[in-house]
């Protein structure tokens, strides 16, 4: 892992672990008898399969026929007019699924954008919503022939799992399998209504403990972390729990409490006097915001064109 600081059938031949394994063509089937099986397996019923397929019936069946055929393998039990998938049907449709899936995304895509390049891009929701989405225009227009599709992930995932070629991170400088560059740090600030504020009067962080506290269910621990860092007891730290911050910003400015926000992501609610400062104790997060991506990816055209243009929007937060 490098972290980077501020400056058809027709295919016979698989890869694995990085050499080259010559492969029967019996373990690659056509993409119309995946299609007719998966489809059979998901509805449960030909019929349906071969009305979603534009096929008749008993095409569908010759095409799982042939399937079951070339590996050598039952996929369904056939019981009167119904089908029922066997063990090894149930484990292979799983597999084939996740594979078919990849094999769409990549097809929709080519054809979204067949002469630019495409970018898959997993964001944090609020980071994503209010800080890079209204900056994309810029990164859109300098660069017309890139597509970029954004999809929302709160956790860490595998790269190799996943038909995504980067991802915003927030934690610690680690990804494996992948690699990372230091977009930002974060300041989190305690922010309510102005409301809430003037009802408990807050002069002190020990005054904060007799407000309702509301806690962000991926970091359980920032209020503990923000009490201690003020001398003051964090022990039996209680709330409601959120899952997004964006939720949590909306909870506090409903006056259901007092949240630990990033304040870069609740400018607008600040400067709108929709949220207020509780108290002016900022506490700066342990852990800072990432671009990740797989390591053989590191130079895709669109990944490294928008690496380079995400770098240079942040250079002012490092």
């Amino acid at each position: 892992m490098t972290v980077l600081e501020p400056h058809n059938n027709d295919c016979a031949t698989a890869y694995s672990g990085g050499n080259d394994v010559q492969t029967s063509r019996r373990f690659l089937p056509s993409l119309p008898l995946l299609c007719a099986f998966e489809a059979a397996a998901r509805t449960g019923s030909i019929t349906a399969a071969a009305k979603e397929l534009a096929l008749t019936q008993s095409a569908v069946s010759r095409q799982i026929k042939a399937l079951e055929d070339q590996l050598e393998v039952v996929l369904f039990h056939r019981e009167r007019q119904t089908i029922r998938l066997t063990a090894a049907g149930d484990a292979y449709v799983r597999e084939i699924r996740d594979a078919l899936r990849k094999i769409s995304t990549a097809s929709l895509n080519l054809r979204a954008n067949p002469f630019g390049g495409t970018l898959s891009l997993a964001i944090l929701p609020t980071f994503g919503t209010r800080w890079l989405a209204p900056r994309l225009p810029k990164f859109l227009a300098a660069n017309p022939g890139i597509t970029i599709n954004l999809v929302t992930r709160l956790t860490r995932f595998d790269f190799k799992l996943e038909a995504i070629d980067a991802a915003i991170h927030f934690g610690p400088a680690e990804w494996p399998g992948g690699d990372l560059a230091l977009l930002r740090p974060e300041t989190v600030v305690p922010a309510c209504s102005p409301q809430l504020r003037d009802r408990f009067n807050f002069e002190t962080a020990a005054d904060i403990r007799r407000a309702p506290l509301l806690h962000l269910t991926s970091r359980p621990d920032a209020w503990k972390r923000w009490f201690m860092g003020n001398g003051v007891d964090a022990h039996a730290v209680h709330g409601m729990l959120f899952d997004q911050f964006a939720t949590a910003a909306q909870a506090a400015i409903a006056g259901l409490g007092v949240a630990l926000l990033p304040d870069f992501l609740i400018h607008d609610e600040l400067a709108a006097g929709q949220l207020v400062r509780a108290l002016d104790l900022p506490m700066k997060s342990a852990e800072s915001y990432y671009l990740a991506w797989p390591t053989e990816r590191a130079s895709h055209p669109p990944l490294a064109a928008f690496r380079d243009w995400l770098l240079t929007e942040t250079q002012g937060d490092r």
